[in-house]
């Protein structure tokens, strides 16, 4: 390796040493189609400052014989130049990482061949010809690949029109070579040693991605060569895609993404908002999916101007019928251009629903089509702007599952077109590296661009996969790109996979699946605040504190649930919930245990009311804090209106007010008789942290009027 690279040193800052006229070299490649490949083969040219010449484009070629005319129409015109190079290669699956002299170099080193040819280590398409080639060594390649050669252009004019027809390019060139006096006439050889042509298939395991100042560069470590032509050729197209978010000055060690920076779509610049790229929305709810309010939320917030939006609906889910038929409302209430849904009463499949969006885009010549499907939060308002500057066929913002490796797109897939993960994907979803990069999936939320939809039209409609794996999966087959970005932290992934919707209020029991939104609806906005080391808690009572804690929202669920379950215990000594059956100080109650609320709450006292306690009674640890009795009470005037004075079988207790007093209800409130004082203020929302043996010996006082909610919860009896 060392050697290697003392050799790139000298031929990347010394004076060129090969005798060939870099202005002698052309590279040349026959294109039909500008696609993404193409487009990104063009640059690597550009960047490097080669010249080139590309034939067949807008011709429609079906086949190598067609393919290999154009190439001797072309190439005629210097069949008698005996000083140009002619450098062949695939225009959709190639990418160049050096310049001119480089690789010129190299190909003097490899005098007296006049044609070099890419190699590889498998034979086609005729395996029963493996035994006609010459030998090599373990480290070497041994097969002819005609996805690139490189030559003088009198010696690669004659090679090419030594036949008239040529049906198959691959087994052309390979009978060529196996004929010794072919090979010996044109002075033909085998890139064995992968010096100039890198074909990828079955070999991205020999390589490695060094750098050269800023300059990323491919490494065979096998060959131990720094190959210049890189070709994704058969199976490796994805592995090229990889690739091609590092080399090619894609990429810089010091600056991270240089791509990012190019070819840019700068929206804001346009100073007549009528005049900005209209764009659809499509929103796509096909299975049930927690906080769905906060999902139409946030796309309401999106900085564009409605009058350029258009937005689509499709609802698979009978459960979010209603919820998503008040946004609808919204929708038409605002300057959209249009708003449509589709229901669960149409019949439409999710297959057909996203093949309609891409229509609804092409029929009416949209700018861009924006999916956002509803596990899809996002969370920052810029995204659509951002996601058009960067002016990419396909693009996502990322967005990860909070706290897992889960995200909305794949680093690679295998063979049989699943996910798998790829040797970058850590770095990219922990934000280690940012940028723009080239991937085979994206699901979830993405921007498609509305010229492409007018030449292209994606699939989704497959009954033996997802929609979304049919619709990368056409896109990639077709050499179309993908791509993610990471320089923002755009939005989140919601997991619905466990979203029981038999539940009275399902969102309240989302705290383990999805603790960012849960504490979003259901956490006070000032509870962090009060977190603050200079933020002193309020004390109405002695060592009793009062804290922010939860929202209105979260008391309103909370009431609702237990009034729906309705098997309040009725103030009985005889208690059946109860390891002894008994209890002394009885209130009428539901437990958390009964409504299924147990593990949650048990997960609130620690993330939530831990924090807390540790900031007022300082000096108690106890991790995790254990409470087997939490539980809704409720005082009425004509049932339980009031609690004898008590201790709590608790270290410590948390009282929450879930309602409000002078509103629901009149009186009430809790006096400690040690210091005769009360708190009759209660705040809803609120919770109470007090000491519960010994010291705070205290009494609920009685309601003359309503009902009074509070959820009381002994901790660390």
């Amino acid at each position: 390796m060392l050697r290697l690279l003392i050799i790139f040193f000298i031929i990347s800052f010394s004076h060129p040493i090969q005798a060939i006229n870099k202005d002698d070299l052309l590279v040349v490649a026959v294109v039909t189609n500008q696609n993404d490949g193409y487009h990104r083969f063009i640059r690597s040219l550009n960047i490097y400052g080669y010249k080139y010449e590309i034939y067949g484009l807008d011709q429609v070629v079906t086949n190598a014989e067609q393919k290999m005319k154009i190439l001797r129409e072309n190439l005629v015109r210097y069949k008698d130049d005996k000083t140009k190079i002619i450098l062949y290669t695939d225009g959709y699956n190639v990418i160049l990482t050096q310049g001119p002299d480089f690789i010129l170099n190299k190909f003097e080193t490899l005098k007296p061949a006049r044609i070099v040819f890419g190699a590889e280590d498998i034979c086609w398409p005729d395996q029963n010809l493996q035994n006609d080639y010459p030998m090599v060594a373990s480290n070497e390649k041994r097969f002819l690949n005609s996805g690139g050669f490189m030559g003088y252009a009198s010696n690669i004019y004659e090679m090419i029109t030594s036949e008239n027809e040529i049906n198959d390019e691959q087994l052309f060139f390979t009978k060529i070579f196996l004929d010794k006096t072919l090979r010996n006439k044109w002075s033909i050889i085998l890139d064995k040693r992968a010096d100039i042509f890198m074909n990828l298939n079955d070999a991205i395991n020999e390589l490695e991605l060094p750098t050269n100042g800023d300059e990323v560069y491919v490494h065979n470590t096998r060959t131990d060569s720094i190959p210049t032509v890189i070709h994704g050729n058969s199976r490796a197209k994805k592995s090229l895609n990889y690739l091609s978010n590092y080399i090619a000055r894609t990429w810089s060690s010091s600056d991270g993404c240089l791509q990012c920076k190019e070819n840019v779509f700068d929206v804001t610049q346009i100073d007549d908002l009528k005049q900005w790229p209209m764009v659809y929305i499509a929103l796509f709810i096909e299975y049930p999916t927690p906080f769905l309010r906060e999902y139409f939320e946030k796309i309401i917030k999106i900085t564009y101007p409605k009058q350029r939006l258009g937005i689509l609906i499709h609802n698979q889910v009978e459960y979010h019928k209603n919820i998503t038929e008040q946004y609808l409302k919204k929708f038409k209430q605002d300057e959209y251009k249009f708003v449509k849904y589709l229901n669960v009463v149409d019949d439409i499949t999710e297959g057909e629903a996203r093949e309609q969006a891409i229509r609804e885009c092409q029929n009416d010549k949209c700018d861009y089509l924006f999916i956002l499907d509803s596990i899809a939060h996002i969370d920052q308002p810029d995204t659509l702007i951002q996601l058009i500057n960067f002016n990419r066929t396909v693009i996502a913002p990322m967005l990860l599952q909070p706290g897992q490796t889960w995200s909305n797109f794949w680093g690679d897939y295998s063979d049989q077109g699943f996910y798998q993960r790829s040797p970058d994907y850590m770095d990219i979803i922990n934000y280690k590296k940012m940028g723009l990069f080239n991937v085979p999936h994206v699901a979830n939320v993405y921007l498609i661009n509305g010229s492409f939809l007018q030449r292209f039209t994606p699939k989704y409609i497959d009954s033996q996969i997802d929609p979304d794996i049919k619709f990368c999966q056409s896109l990639r087959d077709a050499g179309h790109f993908m791509y993610v970005n990471n320089e923002l932290n755009y939005g989140h992934l919601i997991d619905a996979d466990n979203f029981n919707i038999s539940l009275t209020k399902p969102e309240l029991y989302e705290i383990f699946n999805n603790v960012k939104d849960w504490k979003a609806r259901y956490l006070h906005p000032d509870y962090y605040k009060t977190l603050e080391p200079n933020v002193t808690l309020e004390q109405p009572c002695p060592d009793v504190y009062w804290f922010p804690f939860v929202t209105k929202e979260f008391t309103e669920d909370l009431i609702n649930l237990v009034e729906t379950y309705n098997q309040w215990s009725g103030s009985s000594h005889n208690d059946a919930r109860l390891a002894g059956g008994y209890e002394n100080v009885p209130t009428d109650d539901i437990h958390m245990t009964q409504v299924g609320l147990q593990e949650h709450w048990l997960y609130i006292l620690r993330d939530i009311v831990q924090p807390m306690q540790q900031k007022v009674f300082t000096g108690y640890y106890s991790d995790p804090p254990k409470a087997t009795l939490s539980f809704v009470v409720r005082y009425m005037p004509d049932r339980q209106n009031k609690l004898r004075p008590h201790h709590d079988a608790s270290t410590y207790t948390v009282n929450l007010a879930l309602n409000d007093v002078g509103k629901d209800f009149e009186g009430g409130g809790c006096r400690f008789a040690r210091y005769n004082c009360s708190v009759v203020s209660t705040r809803r929302g609120w919770g109470l942290l007090q000491p519960g043996r010994l010291t705070h010996l205290h009494e609920d006082l009685p309601i003359t009027k309503g009902i009074r909610y509070i959820m009381v919860s002994f901790v660390d009896p």
